[in-house]
């Protein structure tokens, strides 16, 4: 069995590192998607289904079988990847799935990163400088060593990735891509419902599409965005107790 885990904007790989000590296994693999971490190869426009192809291969170059994780953007790119081709996992968990809610708003700030001009101010104040990312990183509630292990991670081409991704985003895409989710019930999933988290849709989103994709909810009604951060036990424990269910 091997575990794949997918994170999002604006992390690297280091953000799963509470949970993986939780977790106690040795076949986890973390995929760090282009810019969040990684480079971004030549020609790659960091558009959600260049994110999604990109998973899609990624997965097809592993041994499985496959539970599949995403969180933030990971989570997004989860879904599509797992709609498009459910053969490449035995399950698949992410905390996203109201932004796949024909009702779905982006938040604030993904709409300023989504203005031409706006979002480019935004992003060179908040990714300028290793302090700027450490700072942003620790009032969002991530202890100092890890924010900066993150901080030390986020190149250069973040904030390119960053906004090419949202602005490939703007509805009615996300809708469009969550339109039939055929595919994902094809296959077991979770919807981890974080109580606290505010950007990925509202409770009523997440539990619809989750009903739409066939998904068991996983409830941390005190939890934000970044729940694994948050609680790592509590977070690995949900997770292991839906694989130990298979």
């Amino acid at each position: 069995m091997t575990v794949v885990l997918v994170h999002g904007n604006p992390e690297t790989a280091a953000v799963w590192r509470p949970m993986l000590a939780e977790l106690g296994r040795d076949d986890v693999v973390c995929l760090s998607p282009p810019g969040f971490g990684a480079p971004l190869p030549a020609g790659f426009g960091a558009t959600v289904l260049e994110y999604r192809d990109w998973l899609v291969g990624e997965l097809a170059a592993l041994d499985g079988p496959i539970d599949l994780v995403g969180h933030d953007w990971g989570g997004n790119h989860v879904l599509a990847a797992v709609n498009l081709r459910p053969d490449l996992v035995r399950s698949w968990a992410s905390d996203t799935l109201g932004a796949f809610d024909p009702d779905y708003v982006w938040h604030e700030l993904a709409q300023r990163w989504q203005t031409p001009r706006v979002g480019e101010a935004d992003v060179a104040d908040r990714l300028g400088s290793f302090d700027a990312r450490r700072a942003a990183l620790v009032e969002r509630g991530f202890p100092e060593d890890l924010a900066s292990e993150i901080a030390a991670g986020q190149g250069p081409e973040l904030g390119a990735a960053v906004l090419l991704l949202y602005r490939s985003a703007v509805q009615p895409v996300m809708a469009e891509l969550g339109r039939d989710l055929g595919g994902l019930g094809t296959r077991p999933g979770l919807a981890v419902v974080a109580g606290a988290d505010h950007v990925v849709g509202s409770d009523e989103y997440r539990r619809r599409t989750a009903a739409r994709a066939g998904a068991r909810v996983a409830e941390l009604p005190d939890l934000g965005h970044w729940w694994m951060v948050q609680d790592p036990p509590r977070a690995a424990a949900a997770l292991t107790e839906f694989w130990a269910s298979l």
